[in-house]
């Protein structure tokens, strides 16, 4: 694990990289001229930490950005570790914070001003009403005219990732699964002692040790013949353990889904059964890969998919998502778990190149061993780098034993 100085020097080289590289290209092929993204202190908008460094963690008083394909300026009070990323445009004592925004955004006369007002998106939707009031009460109305919603500038800035995340993500990956084996180990897991609730605070606490974050709790649940158990199930031989853990670190997250199977006494190795029920796990991850290419839309390939692994004899259920700065991140939906149809809106976005996904499905199989539907859950991070697919984990295939 890198030290906390060390994380925060790669954190902001990528920032800069991001603002020098992805920020003029998003905003060119979104067709904006300029986006402004304001903020009040303890009320950010979500867009405010991926646009900022990690010294300047939150909006001091009133920070407003301003940008373009060629500029970034932050119209408020001097801070020495903004203005290492940002021109300060704020004659604080002659003008008011208005009167200077509607100098900048004059002086730069752009054909539109992209705001964070959005129907559909968390992620763009981050202007507060008061500070929108305010820009609606004291900016001119030619200014005001000019508005239009940042879904599209945003959602792309979010989604694309730069040379140096595609780097640093395995790295991110790696820390993630030392704990996912860590957890799934002989050292952890007493059968008939050890509860799936032990598991989970484990996962937790190691996390808390190493100093990151996750941005969801994890999640440990077993199967076994009587059904799907969790929380504070006791774990028996025999059972089909399942875990679902997300890391964030190097403003970067991970969702991972893995299999552990505990050997009876008298097993030596995964039962063949478990072992087929992977294999045809796996071919549906390949359907939806072969699937997932770059202009096509989430929908697209939900519905391709779906249909390719039925026509196969898999009974699949797929609910990949969108994954990078945030865990449930910008970019189209592809299936949801719980609405196993095309989803409108988000389901319509486009895959583009530099992204990254969760590629998260399952496939339900008649397992004679418990008598039962039984689901082989998966989950592995994944970049559309240059139009391939590439894997952040190995052993994909694997279903570990304990």
């Amino acid at each position: 694990m890198l030290s906390f100085i060390k994380q925060n020097q790669i954190k902001d080289e990528i920032l800069r990289e991001r603002l020098e590289t992805v920020l003029p290209q998003v905003m060119k092929e979104s067709d904006v001229d300029a986006w402004i993204v304001l903020s009040k202190e303890y009320n950010e908008d979500p867009m405010f930490h991926a646009l900022t460094p990690t010294l300047f963690p939150t909006a001091r008083r009133i920070t407003i950005l301003v940008l373009t394909q060629t500029e970034r300026i932050c119209v408020n009070m001097h801070d020495s570790v903004l203005e290492q990323y940002y021109t300060q445009d704020y004659d604080v004592k002659n003008e008011t914070q208005m009167e200077a925004l509607t100098r900048v955004l004059t002086r730069l006369n752009p054909k539109n001003i992209a705001i964070d007002i959005s129907d559909d998106y968390a992620f763009t939707d981050g202007l507060s009403v008061g500070l929108y009031r305010t820009m609606m009460k004291e900016l001119p109305k030619e200014i005001t005219d000019k508005f239009i919603s940042s879904d599209e500038v945003g959602l792309r800035f979010l989604e694309t990732r730069c040379a140096r995340e595609k780097e640093v993500y395995p790295m991110v990956m790696d820390e993630a699964m030392k704990i996912i084996e860590d957890t799934f180990s002989k050292e952890q897991i007493l059968p008939g002692v050890t509860t799936c609730r032990d598991l989970m605070d484990y996962m937790a606490e190691r996390v808390n040790q190493l100093g990151i974050e996750t941005w969801f709790d994890p999640t440990i649940d077993l199967q076994r013949k009587d059904g799907m158990h969790g929380e504070e199930t006791v774990i028996m031989r025999g059972d089909l353990l399942h875990c679902d853990f997300g890391i964030r670190y190097l403003n970067l997250c991970t969702d991972t889904q893995r299999l552990c199977y505990v050997l009876k006494e008298d097993e030596k190795e995964l039962p063949e059964e478990l072992k087929e029920a992977m294999k045809r796990n796996n071919r549906f991850q390949d359907i939806v890969i072969e699937n997932l290419q770059i202009g096509r839309s989430g929908n697209d390939i939900f519905t391709a998919s779906i249909e390719q692994g039925k026509k196969e004899g898999l009974r699949p259920v797929l609910y990949t998502h969108p994954l990078g700065f945030h865990g449930h991140g910008a970019g189209p939906t592809i299936g949801l778990f719980s609405n196993q149809n095309p989803i409108p809106v988000k389901g319509d976005r486009l895959v583009y190149d530099n992204t990254g996904y969760a590629l998260e499905l399952s496939i339900i199989e008649n397992l004679k061993m418990y008598g039962r539907d039984t689901f082989i859950f998966t989950e592995e991070s994944i970049l559309l780098d240059n139009g391939k697919v590439r894997f952040l984990a190995a052993n994909r295939d694997r279903i570990k034993t304990v």
